[in-house]
């Protein structure tokens, strides 16, 4: 059997893990012949962007971040004629079965070919921990890692002159990097996309940390957090550009300066912001996300090779576990009233 992969949607440390045991169990336990789709659904769209991978492919790439297969965000179903040249460029290179590493997006898209014939299964892939239907994805070991070692690093600064610190993480519709981050690194405010900001509370709290002594604070801040305004009173979401992605996404960003701008503005603090940005995303993942992606790419080619197309691995407790690609769509995993009300003892 000929069996293509694909990794779509942003970088993620842990995604070469995936394609590593897809590729060596693929080869060495069932005799199948893997093919490598570049750029993630752009590479079933044009000529030249898939190929056969080997065991040498695989050399090195279990530490290394990124995905050897690159990636895009391209959605074919928004590319007049999109899914008939994905139909045809998987049969032109006989690819009887497809598996696509990616978020949401990527896994909608794999839902709807899914829906047209095409026998894929997938592996959830996010830093933001956001898919429904998974308790873990991989990568956003690494991302939290990575931001509490900067809140930890920023708490010097911020203490040595007295200064309160915003920073923004990751996280559009689900603050799990926020509050896992912020908890760990001992933040004293945590704001993340469920929860609209009321920054007369954030102030409130900020002061009366700094009356009690304090003289600095720490803000982590999720970047798809609204802010309530009193035109907005459900929230405004805070956007770089009126732009969206073939997905419909708006470019978010701006978050963090907002609410550090606003700090100073009412309180009379100083205020800086810092805006972490691509380097979550970045580096060697940490070893929970190189086992767990291992762990998701020896099921997803174990579901191919048992025929339940349709499918996307998912970890439930420490077991993983096949889920329908069609029950996740339009469902978001998002942070539970009770650890945000936990995070809330240590705010202020």
């Amino acid at each position: 059997m000929k069996v293509g992969v694909l990794t779509g949607g942003g970088d993620c440390p842990g995604l070469n893990a995936v394609i590593r045991a897809i590729i060596r169990k693929g080869i060495i336990r069932y005799g199948y012949v893997v093919y490598g789709i570049y750029q993630g659904w752009k590479g079933l769209m044009k000529e030249g962007l898939v190929r056969p991978l080997d065991l040498d492919d695989t050399s090195g790439i279990l530490p290394k971040g990124g995905t050897i297969l690159r990636t895009s965000r391209t959605n074919p179903f928004k590319v007049d004629g999109g899914p008939e040249k994905v139909l045809e460029n998987l049969k032109k290179n006989n690819i009887q079965a497809l598996i696509a590493i990616g978020g949401d997006d990527t896994l909608s898209v794999a839902a709807k070919l899914f829906e047209l014939g095409v026998k894929v299964v997938g592996v959830p892939k996010t830093i933001d921990n956001d898919i429904w239907g998974t308790d873990r994805t991989f990568g956003f070991d690494t991302a939290v890692n990575i931001a509490t070692d900067a809140i930890d690093r920023l708490h010097t600064t911020a203490e040595s002159h007295n200064r309160v610190m915003v920073i923004e993480v990751m996280g559009r519709h689900a603050g799990w990097i926020a509050i896992e981050s912020g908890l760990a690194g001992g933040a004293d405010m945590i704001l993340i996309p469920e929860r609209p900001a009321d920054l007369e509370k954030v102030c409130m709290l900020i002061k009366r940390r700094h009356e009690r002594g304090k003289d600095f604070s720490i803000v982590v801040a999720a970047e798809g957090t609204k802010v309530k305004t009193p035109e907005h009173p459900e929230g405004m979401v805070i956007t770089q550009d009126g732009s969206v992605d073939e997905f419909g996404h708006v470019r978010l960003g701006g978050i963090g300066n907002y609410v550090a701008q606003e700090i100073e503005k009412r309180l009379g603090y100083e205020s800086r912001v810092v805006i972490l940005g691509h380097i979550q995303r970045g580096g060697s993942p940490t070893a929970f996300d190189r086992n767990l992606g291992t762990r998701y790419g020896l099921f997803a080619i174990d579901l191919v090779h048992q025929g339940k197309f349709g499918y996307f691995a998912a970890l439930k407790g420490s077991d993983i576990v096949g889920v329908p690609l069609a029950d996740m769509a339009g469902k978001t995993r998002t942070v539970d009233d009770e650890f945000y009300e936990m995070a809330e003892v240590f705010f202020g």
